[in-house]
């Protein structure tokens, strides 16, 4: 790795070539959960790339590779977000309360079923649930990043986990369906393998 990053210091284009092929899943995976669709997440990808290969002789060798490109991909999306100007409603409050239903269900979820209601939610719920659960920034971060309040990271944040609740909740019977369906396809394909 450390002579495709000389490479890429050196703007030797088979160097950046190879660091692209090595990261463009972790950076997609990052771009899809940020970004509405497919089109936009290789938008910001290409951004984000752009902006690693010009910065690359910023970063430390003494870090992780992956962090550092981690970083600058969820940088790239919220720029990406900022630039279009999605963050056009929310609500203020000074006072949250934690609902104190976390959804244990999004562990026994596919991770594409998972990235597929995290990319219905609005763009301004979406934007807050990623940096918050999954990347880890804190409502003070968010909201400095986002230049909104803490009360309405706090808020987005609870709405998108209320949603996502209310979609998962949809699914299950739709789930249900799916495993009934399943099961009599098996119990016929075992009647098939008998006679």
């Amino acid at each position: 790795m450390k002579e495709i990053i000389s490479g890429c210091i050196r703007k030797d284009r088979a160097s950046q070539h190879l660091l692209y092929k090595e990261f463009y899943s972790y950076c997609m995976g990052i771009c899809k959960r940020y970004s509405i669709g497919d089109f936009e997440a290789a938008d910001v990808l290409n951004n984000g790339f752009l902006k690693i290969f010009n910065n690359i002789d910023k970063y430390d060798p003494a870090k992780p590779i992956k962090a550092w490109i981690g970083k600058i991909m969820v940088n790239t999306a919220i720029d990406h977000y900022r630039a279009n100007l999605r963050f056009t409603t929310y609500d203020d409050i000074s006072e949250y309360e934690q609902n104190g239903k976390e959804a244990i269900v999004y562990e026994q979820m596919a991770y594409k079923e998972l990235l597929m209601l995290v990319q219905s939610l609005s763009p301004s719920y979406r934007i807050v649930f990623n940096m918050y659960a999954i990347d880890g920034y804190s409502h003070d971060e968010i909201a400095k990043t986002l230049n909104i309040s803490v009360g309405s990271s706090k808020s987005n944040l609870f709405k998108a986990r209320q949603r996502l609740q209310e979609m998962i909740r949809d699914m299950e019977p739709l789930n249900a369906k799916m495993k009934v369906v399943s099961n009599h396809e098996q119990n016929i394909s075992k009647n098939e393998r008998r006679a």
